[in-house]
């Protein structure tokens, strides 16, 4: 069985979960079957893959229409396989296309849903439309879907009623335990700041958004003193996001000690006795479909507060690894909380508890890390969609 598989991103220019997730699924497929990687941008190191370059013709276009040119670029080099399988909009146009053209089936990965972030607009203009465009006609053209939890599946089915139900199997996203686990080297938090005798909130992510970073530095304001708070934040969607939380972040560190922004992507070394040292991790996101970023902050040993909303319950287990904080949210596809003081003060409760009992919060960190080696592994992962793809070939 060839599968090719279509993505934005693969090491080394990885920036989200999909990029991670792409990365380690391939490397386990690549033991199961013959497998092929076609990414945007440069030359690639793994010798199955291969990277696509943005088109010269298109570098003045909107990055939409960018994108749509590096999908048509790759359709030819999909001849030949059994399967073609997309992961994000950036990457399903070239998917649908090449089933088409090829007579294969198309199988694609939902890790988020273009009319669930509308706050794209803010970056692509007119290009949202077009990303939506791709994205909707992907899924309602495609042999199967592949959810990464059942808040995801249930998403995908209330954004495209036109999607049949039986085509959308959830598969989960995966952690490897190898590279992320407890690290007790201090070396990094000496490097950034960060007092391993303070409790510690940490919040890993992007700025944008769907990760709800305002919300928590609205929170973090009403936490206890001694806590820290670290933020390892960057890449910010847009101008307005950036000022938001720059504001957020100066308030923040005008009021309190031990506010670290860490804006620089850190390598994996660094971001794991980080995690490994934090009394708790911060997950406020208002629209996750699973979050990669949990399962990397339990496989290092932290509990984790995140929000009741996505595939984020699926991950963190009310009471057992973690906090569940419940979010009342608009159905205006931005996941903005009803009530954000609501939101803000339940979050703020929930953190405060959790740094108010170290060793409860310890216990949950060890639950958390025993369920992400047990039941998120890749080669699990793996071999579930070995299954789906084997299910629409047969």
């Amino acid at each position: 069985m060839r599968t090719d598989i279509v993505t934005k991103e693969f090491p080394p220019e990885v920036y989200g979960g999909a990029g991670v997730h792409v990365a380690e699924l391939s490397a386990v497929l690549s033991r199961l079957i013959d497998v092929r990687v076609h990414a945007f941008g440069g030359p690639r190191e793994e010798p199955y893959a291969r990277g696509y370059p943005d088109l010269e013709a298109l570098a003045d276009q909107n990055p939409a229409i960018r994108t749509l040119g590096v999908d048509l670029s790759m359709i030819a080099g999909i001849e030949g396989a059994d399967l073609v399988h997309s992961h994000t909009w950036y990457a399903n146009m070239a998917g649908h296309l090449a089933g088409l053209m090829y007579d294969i089936p198309h199988v694609l990965s939902a890790h988020s849903l273009e009319p669930l972030r509308p706050w794209k607009a803010e970056q692509l203009g007119g290009g949202y439309a077009l990303s939506s465009w791709a994205e909707r006609t992907a899924y309602e053209g495609a042999t199967g879907i592949i959810a990464v939890s059942e808040g995801m599946r249930r998403d995908i089915l209330r954004a495209y009623p036109q999607v049949d139900p039986a085509k959308v199997r959830v598969v989960y996203n995966g952690i490897d335990s190898a590279a992320w686990q407890p690290n007790e080297d201090t070396s990094a938090l000496v490097e950034y700041g960060i007092d391993p005798d303070r409790p510690s909130v940490v919040f890993v992510g992007r700025i944008t958004r769907q990760k709800g970073l305002p919300f928590f530095l609205r929170a973090a304001a009403l936490l206890p003193e001694d806590v820290q708070v670290v933020l390892c934040a960057g890449a910010p969607d847009t101008p307005e996001i950036a000022a938001e939380v720059s504001g957020l972040v100066a308030d923040l560190q005008e009021t309190r000690h031990g506010v670290i922004l860490i804006s620089e992507m850190l390598p994996r070394q660094k971001l794991t006795q980080i995690l490994t040292h934090a009394t708790t991790f911060v997950c406020p996101s208002v629209y996750e479909p699973l979050g990669i970023v949990n399962l990397e902050a339990m496989a290092c040993g932290a509990p984790v507060v995140g929000t009741g909303t996505g595939g984020i319950p699926e991950v963190v287990l009310d009471g057992e690894t973690g906090i569940i904080v419940p979010i009342d949210q608009v159905d205006d596809g931005t996941g903005t909380p009803r009530d954000p003081e609501v939101f803000v003060h339940d979050l703020a409760e929930a953190l405060t508890r959790m740094v108010s009992d170290p060793t409860r919060a310890a216990e949950m960190g060890r639950a958390g890390l025993r369920r992400a080696v047990e039941s998120f592994s890749w080669e699990r992962i793996g071999r579930d969609t070995v299954e789906v793809y084997a299910s629409l070939l047969s």
